[in-house]
């Protein structure tokens, strides 16, 4: 089994970190700068910024918070919402990240990854997924923060956007995010079995042994975790001692 990437997920809405429970109820944990600087002192291997209501305005709205960000933090960070063109993600980059995410901008317009890809390469590009289980073994894609049904299904989706270059994939179940109640191994599974590009997992971990479980029947390279980071109940460090202790 190969190592993985642990990865602190960080969703914003203005200026504040918050979580919610399955993409809902969002509520405020504090200052995203501390937040950040913590997590890497922990050893997070990179960072993912998310604005949770940049659809709501149009733009993505955490260039002060990733400028504050990036001087004190040299691990990786991966920032997405409301980047809907290359000039959205030029303004990310000089603000200190090191990749972009996309989703509704990517459901809309198919051309925009390949602008991103041919500009600054597939390692640039994250496309993020927002997956709602639907039926059997179905899942349909959302965009806005959970808000909109596509009407895509999650693993043709994939397939399309592999197709044309993505660099890597960050696949949140909503079902399961916020619960702690363990990550939807089905989705993971399927995923996995037609995903030839890096997949970062996000939505529900709990408990260590929760991504344990979900490594022995998936090909996963990253997990993103939250909640349990955010309330304490365990951190990075004790994730990658517990996690590497079993492999």
């Amino acid at each position: 089994m190969k190592n993985i990437r642990f990865i602190a997920r960080l969703d914003i809405k203005n200026n504040n970190l918050i979580k919610g429970i399955n993409l809902e109820g969002l509520r405020i944990i504090g200052d995203p700068n501390k937040f950040a600087k913590k997590y890497y002192n922990q050893g997070a291997d990179e960072l993912i910024l998310m604005d949770c209501v940049a659809s709501l305005y149009g733009r993505n709205n955490l260039v002060h918070i990733i400028k504050e960000i990036a001087k004190d933090v040299f691990i990786p960070i991966t920032v997405g919402g409301g980047i809907r063109s290359i000039d959205d993600a030029i303004n990310i980059f000089n603000c200190g990240a090191d990749k972009v995410a996309i989703n509704s901008a990517a459901v809309k317009n198919h051309n925009l990854i390949k602008k991103i890809i041919n500009k600054f390469g597939s390692q640039s590009l994250v496309l993020s997924i927002e997956a709602k289980y639907i039926f059997g073994n179905k899942w349909e894609v959302y965009t806005n923060y959970g808000r909109e049904k596509t009407g895509l299904d999650v693993l043709e989706w994939i397939k399309k956007i592999i197709d044309l270059g993505v660099g890597e994939i960050l696949l949140t179940s909503i079902d399961q995010e916020g619960t702690e109640k363990g990550f939807d191994v089905n989705l993971i599974k399927s995923v996995s079995k037609i995903c030839s590009v890096p997949l970062i997992i996000s939505g529900g971990m709990g408990k260590n042994q929760d991504l344990i479980n979900v490594m022995n029947s998936s090909n996963i390279e990253a997990v993103a975790v939250a909640s349990i980071l955010h309330y304490e109940k365990t951190t990075i460090k004790k994730m990658k001692k517990f996690f590497f202790k079993r492999i």
